[in-house]
């Protein structure tokens, strides 16, 4: 018989194992990524492990770029039989994630040429970088 008892954590006990603020689980909830537990003895709410493990698992899903909406299509998916869709998901932030590096490459070109233009122009001549900016 396994007499080990689930350690449970107050909100604030909660936020802190997860490193969240309370009103970050607060919006979770609201956001119905986080179920609320009923309120036990003396009106407090009780977290156990699995709430402590869906935040972290929430906040590892933002890290690598998922949104919120994102996250919770990737919950509600069942690890032994939805992988596949839990592979195009990630696949698809992988596409979104390359076209947004090609768009900030595309930038960063963009003003280095004028960071050149501007070293490279004398003097007296106007700015290449404010001119660019203000579309002139």
């Amino acid at each position: 018989m396994d007499t080990q008892i689930e350690r449970t954590f107050t909100i604030g006990a909660l936020a802190r194992e997860a490193e969240v603020g309370i009103e970050t689980i607060r919006y979770y909830q609201r956001r119905g990524l986080l179920h609320a537990p009923e309120r036990g003895h003396g009106s407090y709410r009780r977290y156990g492990q699995a709430e402590l493990a869906r935040l972290k698992a929430i906040r590892r899903a933002q890290l690598l770029g998922f949104s919120l909406e994102e996250i919770g299509s990737l919950l509600a998916l069942n690890e032994d039989t939805d992988r596949e869709r839990a592979r195009e998901t990630a696949q698809a932030k992988i596409e979104l994630i390359d076209a947004r590096i090609r768009q900030l490459q595309d930038m960063r070109g963009a003003l280095a040429e004028l960071v050149r233009c501007c070293h490279d122009t004398q003097a007296g001549a106007p700015c290449p970088i404010l001119r660019a900016l203000s579309g002139g």
